[in-house]
């Protein structure tokens, strides 16, 4: 007979408590969606039982959240690929458009060891929340660069705005677009910041009509396509602020009756796996996104077990990768 043989069950504790059995889960668990008197109700006759957990044999790796804004793209997919490659045993939450501002606090006490954050919703007052609290966080790619308190992870997105603008010059392009994202995210101001030096490197007048502002989607870079490739000046190439946006590029110059890259170049962000496979296939600058999740991991597995990090802030290299997307103008 084992040293559990007369263990009282969680169906017997939830019978005993008059309540489902999931619910003894959640409150074993830690989960906050359990009415405060159902808890201590629960947890009072799991005292009654002398209950206990199973121990599990053998090292346990923490638990900890990732919480995404969304995870229906490939970037988010790459970048969570990353992250299990890590020692850490991982749960995905997703922030639905109508979640609120709650997530936060919903996060320091959800019970989780740690978090990897890779959201557009962290403000200002969420980052101090997170660095004020006990819970160690890491954030990958915040929308503003965050203070001291939380540690974050990003790419050399400048420098990738910068390559990808200067090999579009290099082709003998002088009217060259720019689709970015959102226009308060960091990684999508620094990538245009990037376009601009570019520009003023090679004497090139900068041109305000041809940069646009999307999301970082297919439709996003599809629609402001259509817009600066219907201009009487049109650009003889583009450059998207993510592979995604180049898409949609792709099919606009489709749609417009434009080859590419015979009569429009296009330049993406990130190289996602199916880059290389498009038609054309994609000039794009590479963005480490595992690399960025796996060092999100290490740095959130050292605050966890209590080992000091190097640095607060990580930035990892990005990459030109050049494809048939792109060529000297007609």
């Amino acid at each position: 007979m084992t040293q559990h043989a007369n263990r009282p069950t969680l169906a017997v504790i939830a019978a005993a408590a008059g309540v489902s059995l999931p619910t003894v889960s959640k409150v074993l668990n830690g989960k906050q969606d359990v009415a405060a008197a159902t808890r201590a109700h629960v947890q009072q006759v799991l005292e009654q039982y002398a209950y206990v957990p199973l121990t599990p044999r053998g090292p346990t790796r923490p638990l900890v959240d990732v919480v995404f804004t969304a995870l229906d793209s490939p970037w988010g997919m790459e970048i969570l690929r990353g992250v299990t490659e890590a020692d850490l045993e991982v749960v995905v939450t997703t922030l639905s458009r109508s979640s609120s501002g709650d997530w936060v606090r919903e996060l320091i006490t959800g019970g989780r060891q740690g978090a990897i954050v890779v959201t557009s919703r962290l403000t200002a007052a969420d980052q101090r929340r997170l660095g004020g609290s006990q819970l160690p966080v890491v954030v990958i790619d915040p929308v503003d660069m965050p203070g001291q308190e939380v540690p974050s992870v990003g790419a050399t997105n400048w420098s990738g705005g910068l390559a990808a603008t200067e090999h579009l010059i290099e082709l003998g392009h002088r009217r060259i677009a720019v689709i970015g994202g959102q226009e308060d995210y960091l990684c999508s101001r620094a990538r245009i910041d990037g376009y601009r030096a570019a520009l003023d490197r090679a004497g090139i007048p900068f041109d305000p009509a041809l940069v646009r502002h999307g999301t970082f989607s297919h439709e996003g870079g599809h629609q402001q396509a259509r817009a600066v490739l219907e201009l009487a000046d049109r650009p003889t190439a583009v450059f998207a602020g993510s592979d995604e946006q180049a898409f949609g590029v792709l099919e606009a110059a489709r749609q417009a009756r434009l080859s590419v890259p015979g009569d429009v170049s296009v330049v993406g962000f990130d190289d996602l796996p199916m880059a290389r496979w498009s038609s054309p296939p994609l000039t794009t600058v590479r963005q480490p996104l595992a690399d960025m999740g796996r060092m999100a991991g290490r740095m959130l597995h050292d605050l966890i077990t209590g080992t000091r990090l190097d640095t607060q802030r990580v930035e990892l290299a990005t990459q030109l990768v050049v494809r048939a997307s792109t060529a000297r103008p007609s």
